[in-house]
């Protein structure tokens, strides 16, 4: 029996037993591995460091390597959203609706858990930790399948965690790593329905595009960002340029950063030579169409590709359009469905860009990183779902469940 097979088939025998686990022994799971990870955080630095030693020697470098990095910082900030996920209303349980049909029989709607989650993802190590914590109290058993570039540093931290949670009353095998980092473990749990219920890709497109045409199992589409920022005719440019560069330059090789600066013609002439002053000081490239580039030398030339383009990286495409209707449409047809922001005083405007942009989040006056879990009070998110069905946005515990009815009668039978 393969390795991945044999993960499948502990994690529903485990996810039965999580699923009836009272919200006390979870949320006692949950500070045990907080406790533990700061315990044991020179074992995951470590093995940290022998990720990172690999991923040199294979030339990986910014981006990819900052989500790599673990830090006692960083650890510690696991940890605390550990903690955080502690404080937050469990799910399970929760009756969504409830009424009684003129036969007499009683039907409550009750959230329940989805089962069992596989997770694909790269070189985020930090995943392992927020997905188990909200798989965990949410009542899902958890199927991690990380990359080879993470491989040491995953492998302690789920063995940590299973640890801990099984310690504090869990069932063992909640947590589970595939340490087999060759395609065909990824592979095999895409077809693993039998065992698995739902699968979550996170990392870059091709990833993600990988997991959705290939798995067998129902996939949660999430994460690629080609982010905007459309500066309107009716913008406090005061306010504009640190919501820009917030958004591009505060953490840039992630999915809700932006990609592309779009400015309405009106304000282009006042507005950005000194947002391509800034943005330059920061170190970002910029890629610009001709209206761009007559106002500035150091502007190169943007191709179809930018527009279409998740850098996630210092660079940025930067566009003039000649209404708010022009930059509607850009992002429509460019946009991932991530995240879009519109800065402007004018509330018509605001009102139609939330209104006709197709996104999980629409930002008014405000940056797009703030697309996030956290930052939505949710806790660590599992990710940000840019489809429609059935979670939309930063995902965190009531994405996690599904639902049943319970119908309860005196002896009715249907005539």
């Amino acid at each position: 029996m393969s390795e991945v097979l044999e993960i499948g088939k502990r994690a529903r025998v485990a996810s039965a037993r999580l699923a009836a686990c009272s919200t006390a022994v979870k949320n006692s799971a949950l500070v045990a591995m907080a406790d533990a990870l700061v315990a044991e955080s020179d074992s995951i630095l470590e093995a940290n460091t022998d990720d990172l030693d690999r991923a040199n020697q294979d030339g990986i470098t910014g981006a990819l390597i900052d989500r790599l990095t673990l830090t006692p910082d960083r650890i510690t900030a696991m940890a605390d959203g550990l903690r955080q996920i502690v404080t937050l209303s469990d799910p399970i349980g929760e009756v969504l609706d409830g009424w009684t049909v003129p036969n007499g029989l009683n039907i409550t709607k009750v959230r329940v858990p989805l089962g069992v989650i596989g997770i694909i993802y790269e070189a985020r190590p930090n995943v392992t930790v927020d997905a188990a914590a909200l798989c965990v109290k949410s009542g899902n058993a958890t199927i991690l399948r990380g990359s080879s570039t993470a491989i040491s540093s995953n492998a302690v931290l789920a063995r940590i965690l299973d640890e801990a949670g099984a310690s504090a009353g869990l069932p063992r095998n909640s947590i589970q790593l595939v340490t087999s980092t060759d395609r065909e473990s990824a592979k095999e749990l895409m077809r693993m329905r039998e065992y698995v219920d739902v699968l979550i890709p996170r990392g870059g497109a091709d990833l993600i595009q990988t997991v959705v045409r290939e798995s067998h199992v129902p996939v949660i589409e999430t994460g690629v960002g080609n982010c905007h920022v459309y500066v309107d005719a009716a913008a406090d440019l005061g306010k504009a340029i640190p919501i820009l560069l917030n958004a591009k330059t505060q953490r840039p090789g992630v999915c809700n950063a932006a990609e592309t600066l779009l400015v309405h013609r009106a304000v282009a002439g006042t507005f950005l030579p000194k947002a391509i002053d800034e943005l330059l000081a920061k170190g970002v490239e910029l890629r610009g169409d001709d209206d761009v580039r007559a106002l500035s030398g150091k502007v190169k030339e943007a191709t179809e590709e930018d527009w279409r383009a998740e850098y996630l990286d210092l660079i940025m495409a930067v566009k003039v359009v000649a209404s708010v209707d022009e930059a509607i449409a850009h992002i429509n047809e460019y946009g991932t469905r991530h995240t879009e922001a519109i800065v402007t005083e004018d509330y018509s405007a605001a009102k139609q860009f939330t209104q006709e942009v197709d996104a999980s989040c629409v930002m008014v006056n405000a940056s797009t990183r703030f697309a996030d879990g956290g930052e939505f009070g949710f806790g660590a998110e599992i990710g940000i779902s840019n489809q429609k069905l059935h979670a939309r946005g930063p995902m965190a515990l009531a994405e996690l469940t599904s639902y049943k009815y319970i119908v309860e009668g005196t002896g009715q039978v249907r005539v």
